[in-house]
């Protein structure tokens, strides 16, 4: 009688990566599909999928279908762009810095686009009658956060490994908050309304225009990115070990900060701060299925992109008629699975 062996290891990723992959594709769009039907005025499912079918087939528009492809199919695809990009950034920063609980924010982009926001908020009325417009704020919170990593990586350049450019990372965001503080304590109280609503994050505005601009800028990196999913995976073994492998560490670093900082630039200018996206979704699917950047990076993008537009449709809905700012939902969730995290690290005693 014969046995049968277990698959090896290579032959069961196979098989399992893109039954994972189909799962999380299913579960976004089913995420999308509930926030198309759901907000103040309750479309259903059916009538959703008719008004894409319309507008697909270039029928009239009927009843609500102005709701659903002018107001919440924008956001939705907007949401899962960005989601997209939070989390494959935070895949992308994990590999680099060899450390499940590292977060884009800690290169300094966050803090940077945050900066470049409350800077033309508060300095706008100088440069721009009546103040500065949302497009404004958004190019100065895209420029600063890109300037704010690329001044990280220059100084992270000045010695081999990752180490200083933590330290550099660290030291950046100090700046970026301490600018943040001071440009605070000069704002009216009109500027402070609106750099407070920014700063809890909220996909509110957001419209077919929006999303063209911010498409390619988290599109094509997210495109790039899975093809260093090797070169993460030997960086896990450390510098010298990735360069024995054939890979050159210092030029996928500059790549992974790069594309990264594009990414969450793009979506914090326009969205601003949601936080721990790029740490939870990228740290579950590892303790579920592993630490390879070949199915980690896809299925954290597809995660995230799940993860963001289902928040946000809770925020429209779960007080209604108010929106609660996309920022604290996540936040609950993200705050108590870190601690979570740290909680469940084994503690190490040395002498």
């Amino acid at each position: 009688m014969a046995t049968t062996l277990p698959a090896p290891p290579a032959v069961s990723r196979r098989r399992r990566t893109p039954l994972l992959l189909g799962a999380l594709a299913l579960l976004v769009l089913a995420v999308l599909l509930w926030g198309l039907a759901s907000g103040a005025t309750d479309v259903g499912a059916a009538d959703a999928l008719s008004a894409l079918w319309r507008a697909a087939a270039g029928v009239p528009a009927q009843g609500d279908d102005a709701i659903v492809l002018a107001l919440r199919l924008p956001r939705l695809l907007f949401g899962a762009l960005v989601g997209a990009g939070l989390a494959a950034a935070g895949v992308a920063m994990q590999g680099l810095f060899r450390n499940p609980l590292a977060d884009p924010a800690l290169i300094g982009v966050s803090s940077g686009a945050a900066f470049g926001a409350v800077a033309t908020i508060v300095c706008g009325h100088w440069l721009f009658a009546g103040g500065a417009s949302p497009d404004g704020v958004a190019a100065g919170a895209f420029v600063c956060g890109v300037v704010a990593t690329f001044s990280v990586w220059l100084i992270g350049r000045r010695r081999p490994g990752v180490a200083t450019l933590l330290l550099a990372g660290v030291a950046i965001n100090a700046i970026g908050f301490a600018g943040i503080g001071w440009l605070q304590y000069l704002a009216s109280e009109r500027q402070l309304r609106d750099l407070t609503f920014w700063s809890l994050g909220s996909l509110a505005g957001i419209d077919w225009r929006r999303l063209a601009i911010v498409a390619p800028c988290i599109g094509v990196p997210l495109l790039l990115l899975p093809l260093q999913a090797r070169a993460l995976n030997a960086l896990l073994l450390g510098d010298r070990e990735a360069a024995f492998l054939g890979f050159r560490p210092a030029r996928v670093q500059r790549l992974l900060l790069a594309l990264t900082a594009l990414m969450v630039s793009a979506a914090v200018a326009f969205t601003g701060v949601i936080g721990f996206v790029g740490l939870v979704v990228p740290h579950l699917l590892r303790l579920g299925f592993g630490p390879d950047h070949r199915l980690l990076l896809p299925a954290s993008a597809l995660g995230g992109a799940a993860l963001v537009p289902a928040a946000d449709t809770l925020a429209r809905t779960v007080a209604v008629p108010a929106e609660l700012p996309l920022g604290v939902l996540t936040a609950l969730v993200g705050g108590p699975f870190f601690l979570w995290l740290l909680l469940r690290t084994p503690i190490v005693e040395t002498d």
